[in-house]
């Protein structure tokens, strides 16, 4: 089981996921680390930049599963900008 440094993810999701517990479903199901940078949250959608960090399998199924819920999960390069 190799560990793999975090991932910086954009998740972004629809009206029907809003009132879902998401993040708090990968951690208990694939025991991934998350770490929310940044996020908004509104009636009709959302998006989260998280970081996820775990084994690579954790993490790809924590992608997995997120996107079979409905989520549009990208990938980002470089460093979260703070503020």
């Amino acid at each position: 089981m190799t560990h793999r440094d975090a991932l910086r993810l954009f998740v972004s999701f629809p009206e029907e996921l809003v009132d879902r517990p998401m993040i708090y479903e990968i951690v208990k199901q694939f025991d991934v680390v998350p770490n929310i940078r940044r996020a908004n949250v509104e009636d009709h959608s959302g998006w989260i930049i998280l970081e996820i960090s775990g084994p690579h399998e954790a993490c790809d199924a924590a992608i997995a599963h997120l996107q079979g819920l409905g989520c549009t999960v990208n990938r980002m390069e470089g460093d979260v900008v703070e503020g």
